[in-house]
């Protein structure tokens, strides 16, 4: 148990004396950014699905026929 308890302090003093921070106006920027890239692709991703299962659709009303 001692090993994890160690282990643990040691990663919180590295991250706190080794690790650069960027500033939180950097932060906030690239979470938007990040954000509005996510809500995009999504949508992009929405739209391909929605086309391939109109064509699929289609496809197979035609082979039935």
């Amino acid at each position: 148990m001692m090993k994890v308890i160690n282990y643990i302090s040691e990663s919180f003093t590295e991250l706190k004396t080794n690790v650069t921070w960027s500033p939180w106006s950097d932060v906030q920027r690239y979470t938007i950014i990040v954000a509005i890239f996510t809500v995009l692709f999504s949508l992009a991703t929405w739209g391909v699905d929605t086309v391939f299962a109109d064509l699929l659709g289609i496809f197979y009303k035609w082979a039935k026929a």
